[in-house]
């Protein structure tokens, strides 16, 4: 299995820090969240990864390199200044990701999940981790019915930031800037994206003031 890190995003949420540099470098615990996410790609066995260039790319490139100091391979997949969205970005990198599931993870995100180890049935498109919904929002994104993600009125879990697909959820799509969620949204609609549960240590760092109370909470 590969993985992919997406990385390319403005961090417009993160603005002023991200002002200067891309939003996968952002330190907490005395490290990028970049770093966190390579470490435990490499814990779970995989040796291949893919990250998407955008905003300020070239530093993300100056520093994690070739991988090779957290014993993975990194590939790089540039959208310069046409950044793709989630969906254009992942179908960009496609060539790079190979015929198998691959594993998709936001860079966005602080977390100590291991990698989920899931393999799909053979009708199933995808599989979502998520959380249950964090304090200060008032809703979720999706309910898990008989281990499947579905769309109801009332969601109880947030989309964790950790996928796994298949490259025929990307069938038809033409290269450009799109979202993945439709496409998430129509395979959860046909019962062909399965879904999971975390309960330990996760926080979307997509402001400064949750990013500052993540930063006490675990200071190096």
């Amino acid at each position: 299995m590969r993985a992919m890190i997406l990385a390319a995003g403005r961090g417009e949420r993160l603005r002023p820090i991200t002002n200067d540099i891309p939003k996968a470098l952002v330190e907490v615990g005395g490290k990028s969240v970049l770093e966190w996410h390579l470490e435990r790609v490499a814990a779970a066995g995989i040796e291949r990864v893919v990250i998407n260039l955008g905003w300020h790319g070239e530093q993300i490139v100056e520093h994690v390199g070739s991988g090779e100091r957290f014993g993975v391979d990194i590939a790089y997949s540039d959208e310069g200044d046409d950044i793709l969205e989630t969906g254009g970005g992942i179908h960009k990198a496609l060539p790079l990701l190979g015929d198998a599931p691959f594993v998709v993870i936001n860079s966005d995100i602080f977390t100590d999940m291991p990698v989920p180890d899931v393999r799909l049935r053979e009708d199933h498109l995808g599989h979502l981790v998520t959380v249950p919904v964090p304090a200060g929002l008032d809703h979720g994104d999706f309910n898990i019915e008989d281990g499947l993600i579905r769309r109801t009125d009332n969601p109880r879990y947030t989309y964790a930031g950790f996928a796994i697909y298949r490259p025929e959820l990307f069938a038809g799509c033409e290269p450009g800037r799109f979202s993945v969620v439709p496409l998430m949204f129509a395979a959860a609609d046909a019962g062909r994206l399965s879904g999971s549960v975390y309960h330990g240590r996760w926080a979307d760092i997509g402001t400064p003031e949750r990013l500052a109370t993540l930063r006490e909470r675990y200071r190096a």
